[in-house]
């Protein structure tokens, strides 16, 4: 087991936990207080099947009382209803200010919670027990909750510290492919803002990584970690450098809601990584061979690198009212070098639309 503290204003505010079970989960929670606490594990009807009863048991008994809310999943169930049932059933069952949630799941479920309990009561504690490659690697880490908003992306939110990250890496084996591999479009992503040593980690051990070699994903893990909480620590409440995380979020969030979320949120965040490295490379920030390698790098773990069905036009438009927007003016990141990114208000619609169509595949590609 290794532990990576998270501080908040220079002071400890929570470990992230690297461990291959849940075995150490009941005395990591005992050590806050939980022995005199109910908690409320709040999980998706999907991770739910596999892990929910496991948990629940391993708590059972041992806390003041423990029980389990199950909600559907998918990213539709990510809204405002879903957090209206929450408070109910915390109310039936007399959680009060001392209690706490337990988010068991991915993205979905750790973003829900966490503005559930930022809400409650005027806040409550939740601990985050992340079940996907991309919400241990990037949302449960740094206290940002929401949900979506007719369709908008996180545009409900509040800012909400975890009392514990705890990452059972085991649960990556039992992840589809496509949900695995979805996880690395947030990897590679602190590799290319801030460590350019990490992004040819990452290339080096790409064989171990997607055989899904526990110990070498727990050492990714702890390097894609440390990227973010040295960013989230700067910057706690995104005033200013904790920006660079939305490195391909402006146009993967506009692809994600133009294809209704069909594609999971990792691979939109590839295809706006293209992007954005394809306008660092037009601005002559990028060489030509720096953007094609970075392009070429998704493609071993199973990333899109091109979409079909979308019109670049309405991807434009869908970038504008992205929660990102400051003075009308998109704060959009684009890369330097491999391993420093920056933030820029001059990107213009013409770049931004040039960039589209550099990952939009269509019928005329197909014919060419």
């Amino acid at each position: 087991m290794e532990r990576l503290p998270i501080l908040f204003n220079k002071k400890p505010c929570y470990d992230i936990v690297f461990t291959q079970s849940f075995n150490e989960l009941w005395p990591e929670l005992e050590a806050l207080g939980c022995e005199k606490r109910r908690i409320c594990i709040v999980t998706d009807s999907k991770v739910n099947e596999i892990y929910g009863d496991e948990v629940l048991n391993l708590l059972d008994g041992k806390c003041l009382k423990a029980v389990k809310y199950v909600f559907p999943n998918g990213e539709e169930n990510k809204n405002l209803d879903t957090v209206r049932e929450i408070y109910k059933f915390l109310i039936e069952e007399q959680f009060d200010r001392r209690d706490m949630l337990l988010a068991l799941g991915g993205g979905v479920v750790g973003d829900t919670t966490g503005f559930a309990a930022a809400t409650y009561l005027r806040g409550i504690d939740f601990v985050q027990v992340p079940t996907t490659l991309l919400s241990q690697a990037d949302s449960s880490i740094g206290g940002k909750t929401g949900v979506d908003f007719d369709g908008y992306k996180n545009m409900v939110g509040a800012f909400k510290m975890p009392s514990l990250v705890y990452m059972n890496i085991q649960v990556l084996t039992t992840l589809d492919d496509r949900q695995f591999f979805s996880g690395f479009g947030e990897v590679m992503k602190h590799g290319l803002i801030k460590d350019a040593m990490f992004y040819e980690w990452l290339i080096e051990n790409m064989y171990e990584i997607c055989e899904r070699d526990l110990n070498v994903l727990q050492e990714m893990l702890i390097k894609s970690c440390t990227v973010k909480k040295l960013v989230v620590e700067k910057d706690p409440t995104e005033q200013g450098d904790r920006a660079l995380l939305n490195f391909g979020h402006t146009i993967g969030h506009a692809v994600e809601k133009a294809k209704n979320f069909e594609l999971y949120h990792g691979e939109c965040v590839a295809l706006g990584c293209v992007a954005a490295a394809y306008i660092s490379w037009k601005r002559e920030l990028l060489s030509m061979e720096e953007y094609y390698e970075i392009r070429d790098m998704f493609v071993p773990f199973y990333l899109p690198i091109s979409v079909d069905g979308i019109e670049p036009e309405e991807i434009l438009r869908l970038t504008k009212s992205d929660k990102k927007m400051e003075s009308g003016k998109i704060k959009f990141v684009l890369l330097k070098k491999i391993g420093k990114a920056v933030i820029d208000k001059t990107v213009t619609d013409e770049e931004i639309l040039e960039a589209i169509r550099e990952i939009h595949f269509s019928e005329e590609d197909a014919h060419a």
